[in-house]
């Protein structure tokens, strides 16, 4: 299974990089090989100073090795080894009519001291963060989402549609990071779902990204906008880069697993602002994206 899902993440990578340049018409993915010291090593792959995009990653990575002592005591194990691989990606386009994108598939394992697997799962998602709320957008893009989710399970697009709402959220802010979409993990063998029915669904879901967002950057790219416009998406930028910092566990993970850091902090904006108490004015358009990202909508 890791052999297999490593083989699909490099195409997709392969897929989705090429797709986007094709889009932004001026730059080219940066391409980084790097090794890890204990075990494995990636595909780091960024673009910048685009005509459409400002900043992207679309990183794979397949890491092995001891697992930490900090990730022994997050599981509750000792003396184990693990593998992990995955597909990461954050575009940050320049235009504030389109919205911030992220996503990622990942697959785990993890050994006792014979080698013998006594853990296995995959996990992932992607979810759409934008400064200027477009509904027909989001509803788009949770519609694909849906779509892909109910070839495999009715009941997992509601279910991962919540647990995406929860878990990009700055609490410390009592607002979301963006509009969501689905968030998955710990996605195990059971009676209902093989490790195959697992795979076939996240490759499902990694497949239909670039269905999901493209269309999305293809209407706004040529939007008109002003500098107070520009100005609102930095600072919202800001609590992208809070939440990323202070609460995500994909960024701990690679911290605390020594991780190549350029490719951790990919996700970070290029130009970020954090004014001191701002509140959009009332009734204005940026008011409205924050009462939806205090009180998270059903899109479709």
């Amino acid at each position: 299974m890791k052999d297999k899902f490593f083989n699909y993440i490099q195409e997709l990578q392969n897929t989705i990089t090429s797709k986007l340049e094709v889009i932004d018409g001026k730059a080219k993915f940066q391409e980084d090989l790097w090794k890890r010291p204990e075990g494995g090593g990636g595909r780091t792959r960024v673009i910048e100073n685009g005509n459409v995009f400002e900043k992207g990653g679309v990183n794979i990575s397949g890491v092995h090795g001891k697992l930490p002592n900090s990730m022994q005591q997050y599981f509750g194990v000792k003396d184990a080894d693990f593998f992990a691989c995955g597909l990461s990606l954050v575009l940050h386009p320049k235009n504030p009519m389109i919205p911030t994108v992220h996503a990622n598939w990942r697959y785990f394992e993890m050994y006792d001291q014979n080698g013998t697997i006594v853990d296995q799962w995959f996990g992932g998602g992607q979810d759409l963060t934008p400064y200027y709320l477009f509904e027909e957008d989001a509803k788009h893009f949770h519609l694909t989402c849906k779509t892909a989710c109910d070839k495999h399970n009715p009941e997992f697009y509601p279910k991962y549609k919540v647990r995406c709402d929860e878990y990009f959220y700055n609490s410390h802010r009592n607002e979301s990071r963006g509009i969501g979409g689905l968030f998955f993990d710990y996605c195990k063998k059971s009676e209902d779902m093989s490790m195959q029915n697992w795979y076939d669904f996240v490759t499902e879901v990694g497949n239909s990204f670039l269905e999901a967002y493209v269309p999305i950057v293809e209407k706004r790219k040529n939007s008109n906008y002003t500098k107070t416009q520009r100005n609102w998406q930095e600072i919202r930028r800001g609590r992208y880069v809070e939440f990323n910092l202070v609460h995500d566990k994909g960024t701990l993970f690679g911290l605390k697993t020594n991780g190549r850091i350029e490719s951790i902090l990919m996700s970070l904006p290029p130009h970020v602002q954090w004014v001191y108490d701002h509140h959009p004015e009332p009734g204005s358009e940026e008011e409205k994206l924050i009462k939806v990202l205090q009180q998270p909508k059903n899109w479709v």
